[in-house]
């Protein structure tokens, strides 16, 4: 079995102190780290992924510009590219990353699929060239973007493992609501004890 690990999102604006902040992101970025060094070897590759929003426009309707947020469908300015903001959190340390994937360059983007590596690989490719069949996904928010990323990658076919101590959400209802819609869908929750 060839094993990827995507760590979703671990950035300024969605931990303590950024704009959309996650309570427990800047642990979920100490543990993730604590978890690389011990377990990289464990991964054919890792992934990380981060929003990259584009500064000059309202990237098509993701960031609320004539009117407050509904946190559903548009958001607060966050992870804009370049910004401090959009850079990972100090806690989580990249060297052990083998592709850094950006999303939201100018569009939604939850899923980590709807990303590319600045030389433009997708994350199918990554996937498909390295033999990958089975995904475990740590980050930040349990209730968006790793949701949507293990849901993704469920339907690209691979077997996926929600970390569930190396991630965090916006709100405990919808987070324990994920949780419980990707076991249905058929990921597995697994605590890694970090």
């Amino acid at each position: 079995m060839s094993r990827a690990l995507f760590i979703i999102d671990v950035q300024n604006d969605f931990t303590e102190g950024g704009a959309l902040a996650v309570a427990g992101g800047a642990a979920v970025a100490e543990r993730i780290t604590r978890y690389l060094a011990d377990h990289a070897q464990d991964y054919k590759i890792v992934l990380a992924s981060r929003d990259w929003h584009d500064r000059d426009n309202d990237n098509g309707g993701h960031f609320a510009t004539d009117a407050e947020p509904d946190f559903v469908e548009t958001w607060p300015v966050h992870c804009v590219a370049g910004s401090n903001g959009a850079e990972y959190h100090p806690a989580f340390k990249t060297d052990k990353v083998s592709y850094h994937i950006r999303k939201g360059q100018g569009v939604p983007a939850y899923s980590i699929f709807e990303g590319r590596t600045e030389a433009g690989s997708t994350v199918h490719n990554l996937l498909d060239e390295h033999g990958i069949d089975s995904i475990d996904v740590a980050g930040l928010a349990t209730d968006y973007c790793v949701r949507a990323s293990a849901l993704d990658a469920l339907a690209h076919g691979q077997r996926v493992r929600v970390l569930t101590d190396l991630v965090a959400g916006v709100a405990p209802g919808s987070s324990e609501a994920a949780l419980a819609e990707l076991v249905h869908a058929g990921a597995e929750l697994a605590d890694t004890g970090v």
